[in-house]
């Protein structure tokens, strides 16, 4: 390997670790194939645990993307600056197409049950959670990005992959986040 190349990797593996979860370090990423432009999308399925989001329209599955997710990302996020991803079935209810992070999608986090249980506690529950393209301000990484876990508790893919899903995601699409 190249001392350039080697070094890169070395770099990215810190940073993963430092995130505090590396999951797949050494494996190659590629884009897959983008949607046609016709495509829509009225359900997506989040499995934390493979990092990757199914995209369904009608119960058929147009694309799977390969995801990051939040910093500290098991278990359902309970309180702001958790770092945790939420779990459990929420709507699409916002897109914002001037985002610090390219594009996004808002999901309805925190519900009715999630701010009660958080005020139990005295916390706020958080919100903002987004399925987002890369930050503005960075580097677009493409897909290295995914080495590790590290939004605030959004869901993240890459910018090509944002602007697809921004396109083809119908209002109040449902989502389903699981463990």
């Amino acid at each position: 390997m190249p001392r350039l190349l080697h070094r890169f990797t070395l770099s990215i593996m810190t940073i993963g670790a430092l995130a505090g979860s590396v999951y797949a370090v050494g494996q190659t990423y590629q884009a897959s194939a983008p949607i046609s432009g016709q495509a829509q999308i009225d359900t997506l399925v989040v499995h934390k645990e493979r990092r990757e989001m199914q995209a369904y329209y009608q119960g058929e599955l147009v694309k799977t993307y390969t995801i990051a997710l939040g910093f500290t990302p098991q278990g359902h996020k309970q309180f702001e600056g958790d770092g945790k991803t939420p779990e459990g079935w929420y709507t699409i209810n916002d897109r914002n197409p001037h985002s610090a992070y390219h594009k996004n999608l808002g999901v309805s986090y925190p519900n009715t049950v999630d701010r009660a249980y958080a005020a139990q506690q005295g916390k706020s529950a958080g919100g903002d959670i987004k399925i987002h393209g890369l930050p503005n301000r960075m580097l677009n990484m493409g897909t290295l990005h995914r080495l590790f876990d590290w939004t605030n508790g959004c869901i993240a893919v890459t910018n090509e992959e944002m602007d697809e899903l921004y396109a083809a995601v119908i209002p109040n699409a449902k989502i389903h986040i699981q463990p």
